[in-house]
């Protein structure tokens, strides 16, 4: 076999290359202002929650539809964040759960009003007690 026969038997004959399609690019929707709440049962006085949200998205229909929708959301939330203790919000463990019931709360509202999830992630960008 020649060499230019050699190379292209090899070129046909090798595998093709799994072609990996990226997701489509993540869109934030930062909610604001921050939210703040008075948090439950604290023997040591008020105690404060401030948290800053931002919602993902990778459907660019679904921006729109969630600003739309925000003051609901902001109900919905700020609803969930005030039953908040601040033993329950003091370990990561606790802020996770916190984190994952707050995108339950969006997308279950969001399925209601627009028959889909909508977001995809809900992210703390910042998470103060006081």
């Amino acid at each position: 076999m020649s060499g230019a026969a050699g190379a292209g038997w090899s070129l046909f004959n090798r595998k093709a290359e799994p072609v990996t399609t990226l997701p489509a690019p993540a869109q934030y929707l930062p909610m604001a202002p921050a939210f703040v709440v008075n948090l439950e049962d604290t023997p040591m006085g008020p105690r404060y929650l401030q948290v800053e949200v931002q919602l993902v998205t990778r459907d660019p229909l679904a921006v729109a539809e969630l600003q739309k929708h925000e003051p609901a959301l902001r109900a919905r939330l700020l609803m969930l964040f005030a039953q908040q203790t601040h033993a329950g919000v003091a370990t990561r463990a606790g802020k996770e759960a916190l984190q994952a019931q707050a995108l339950a709360e969006v997308q279950a509202l969001m399925t209601e009003e627009t028959g889909k999830p909508s977001a995809e992630a809900l992210l703390f960008t910042s998470f103060v007690t006081q």
